[in-house]
């Protein structure tokens, strides 16, 4: 029988998701008044008051100073991105459809790197590129991040793989179809809520990470958004308002590939699950 919440479970409900949303909106209003203040109204008004008058030039001067680290943090996830998922595509498919005697052991394999604290990577990473010339180099961090990123990968794609029927791939084979050509004609094409999924998850965690880039990347010309932001920190003050600005505008392009793949997401998700 179907049970009716009362008026206060209501309520109750309410407030709750009211509270929720209130804890991811006032920093998003702090951080938009902050970067359209000068730094005299940061100082002399309230943190969640919004500015007299709009400083817009805060965003001109912030996107001067960060568009060589904006452009590098771009590079780098146009780069990581396609390949990293082309890779966890690859292995996906090994594990799901090439009937592989050891598939769920290898599976478990990827997995185990999910669990290992990143900062327990730090010094081995550091030998290892130090000894490949590979520090300061955008193939470098790269490769990192793709490393970081394949078990993640690997675990989205081959749930969603699963839930496509194995009749098509005999279908394929009956028309000569090998390998490859089931990968990119039939899996890929039939996977793309998933990979759109990893499309938005990639890309929002390449362009956000912080210790890697701090660690292996230390030429300022080559620095990334996320470090980059640490040049409004001066040795004696901090402009606030430009670095507020700043983070504003680092926040478009993981809300542009999110609007572009967000109606793939959920069924992504859940595809990925199901498997």
């Amino acid at each position: 029988m179907e049970q009716h919440r009362g008026p206060a479970a209501s309520i109750l409900l309410y407030a709750f998701l009211i509270a929720l949303v209130l804890l991811f909106i006032i920093p998003i209003i702090f951080i938009t008044s902050t970067s359209l203040k000068t730094s005299t109204e940061l100082l002399g008004n309230s943190l969640l008051t919004m500015p007299k008058h709009y400083n817009w030039e805060n965003y001109i001067n912030a996107w001067k100073q960060i568009k060589p680290y904006f452009m590098n943090s771009l590079w780098i996830s146009l780069m990581k991105v396609p390949i990293g998922i082309f890779v966890e595509a690859l292995a996906a498919y090994a594990l799901t459809r090439m009937n592989m005697k050891w598939s769920n052991v290898i599976f478990a394999f990827f997995l185990i790197g999910m669990m290992i604290p990143m900062q327990a990577t730090l010094v081995p990473l550091n030998i290892i590129l130090t000894k490949l010339q590979l520090t300061n180099t955008y193939f470098g961090i790269i490769l990192i991040y793709i490393g970081f990123g394949v078990p993640f990968g690997i675990l989205i794609l081959r749930g969603f793989f699963r839930t496509i029927p194995k009749a098509l791939d005999e279908a394929a084979i009956m028309d000569g179809c090998g390998d490859w050509m089931k990968l990119i004609k039939i899996i890929l094409p039939l996977s793309v809520p998933a990979l759109a999924t990893l499309m938005i998850l990639d890309f929002i965690s390449t362009w956000n990470e912080f210790v890697l880039a701090q660690i292996f990347i230390t030429k300022d010309t080559m620095r990334t958004v996320t470090t980059g932001l640490l040049s409004f920190k001066g040795e004696h003050s901090t402009d606030y308002t430009l670095m507020n600005a700043a983070v504003m505008i680092s926040v478009v392009p993981q809300l542009i590939i999110y609007l572009i793949f967000q109606k793939y997401f959920i069924s992504g998700m859940a595809g990925s699950v199901k498997g």
